[in-house]
């Protein structure tokens, strides 16, 4: 089989849809994730340069769910070379703003989807991964910044963060490079609302390239952290942000 094995969550719109159009571009084979979007998943399915790419999906906080779609990309791509957990779920749930039970579910979806869906695919996944993987996750800038209004969110990709750089030390014996990447805000369907004046202004104005990322910038950035030259790269946190949060 031609190119490596892809397989990419949340693919089916915004970042993940951008991830998944840049492997097939270079002549890999992607696995187009969705949850619940299975139309939009196969139009990103139809716009991909080249052939031998599927649509999966799963709901990631479902653990045998997960487990019953890294075992069908394995057979349908002939294992997994590189994963990239992209998906995730942002609601807003401010402290002082919120019932205790909205609370709760906000954080225990946050952490089902963002981050033990992450864990529980990345563990799938390994099983039909040989020496070369490469694992990238997207994280946020809210895992350093702060995310007031949506916490259960930033914690989330924080330990999505700590997770990365846990498995960077455990897998590099078995030649397997792990990173991620954590943007700032991108123009995204996730992201419309907010991004709409006045609110929108402000938020361009964080940057002082006076506006936010575009999905092609960060599949730029996973692309290379998922090539065979960027093994030394693992275990880093690669900030996305256009210098609008420094750290």
């Amino acid at each position: 089989m031609n190119g490596r094995a892809v397989l990419v969550t949340g693919a089916s719109k915004g970042i993940g849809r951008a991830v998944a159009t840049a492997f097939a571009a270079q002549g890999d084979r992607v696995a187009v994730h969705h949850r619940d979007s299975a139309r939009a998943a196969e139009g990103v399915l139809a716009g991909l340069a080249g052939s031998g790419h599927v649509v999966v999906q799963a709901d990631l906080a479902d653990p045998e769910g997960v487990r019953r779609m890294a075992d069908e990309v394995a057979g349908a791509l002939g294992g997994i070379d590189v994963l990239v957990n992209n998906a995730g779920v942002y609601h807003l749930h401010p402290i002082t703003g919120t019932s205790y039970e909205e609370w709760q579910a906000a954080w225990r979806e946050a952490f089902e989807v963002n981050l033990m869906g992450a864990a529980n695919l990345t563990w799938c996944a390994l099983r039909h991964m040989r020496a070369g993987g490469r694992i990238v996750n997207v994280s946020s800038r809210g895992a350093f910044r702060g995310e007031p209004d949506a916490p259960g969110y930033g914690a989330s990709k924080a330990g999505l963060n700590a997770m990365s750089q846990s498995l960077a030390v455990a897998l590099a014996p078995h030649g397997i490079a792990v990173a991620s990447v954590a943007p700032g805000f991108v123009a995204t369907e996730m992201t419309t609302e907010y991004l709409k004046p006045p609110l929108g202004d402000a938020i361009r104005a964080q940057s002082p390239f006076g506006r936010v990322g575009e999905p092609d910038e960060i599949a730029a950035a996973v692309l290379y952290l998922a090539s065979p030259a960027a093994e030394w790269a693992s275990g880093t946190v690669l900030d996305l942000n256009g210098a609008s949060y420094l750290r």
